[in-house]
């Protein structure tokens, strides 16, 4: 039984849910995304969208519940938006950006220049004696957690000094350094 799958998503003021032959649209006041699927059924009623299984088959009960998740993900996306926040740690790491071009100084002899997709908002925050952060707002969840994931691929955090790049609030596991 899925209990995220059985759950009706409440759609707010301002959103508009539309379902048309295996894909769902979903528009608000930040943009617009759309969403196909299968092997479910997708109903919209009474300011509520629910989604439901034709067979009790694994594989349907495994989408049962993902596509339920991402459909919610698309109303939160249209509404509020996503943001995820990445912390350079590190002597000498700097971040800046030009318009959609993101530059990063991280300890390679060049600096890395990376172009952000257009749907992806960029915002890089550089204080005295704190470490620079670069922060990424978009309504489509997924892609921002992909190109936050990319940024991150740059210089992982390392466990011993913990430097690198990180997500605001992410703990890194230390290790012990070498024994006397």
């Amino acid at each position: 039984m899925s209990r995220i799958g059985n759950n009706p998503i409440t759609i707010p003021s301002g959103v508009e849910v539309n379902v048309q032959d295996g894909t769902v649209t979903v528009k608000g006041k930040l943009g617009e995304l759309t969403q196909a699927y299968d092997t479910v059924k997708v109903e919209v009623a009474d300011g509520e969208v629910r989604v439901t299984r034709a067979a009790d088959k694994k594989e349907d009960k495994a989408k049962h519940g993902l596509y339920r998740a991402l459909i919610a993900n698309m109303v939160v996306g249209v509404t509020d938006g996503f943001t995820k926040q990445l912390e350079l740690v590190g002597v000498g790491y700097r971040a800046s950006n030009q318009g959609q071009q993101l530059d990063l100084a991280i300890g390679f002899s060049h600096n890395i220049v990376m172009d952000i997709a257009p749907e992806v908002k960029i915002e890089t925050v550089s204080e005295k004696g704190k470490n620079p952060i670069v922060k990424l707002t978009s309504h489509d969840k997924q892609l921002v957690g992909q190109v936050a994931a990319k940024i991150r691929s740059f210089r992982k955090p390392e466990p011993y000094k913990g430097k690198g790049i990180k997500f605001v609030g992410e703990i890194i596991r230390r290790k012990a350094g070498k024994s006397a």
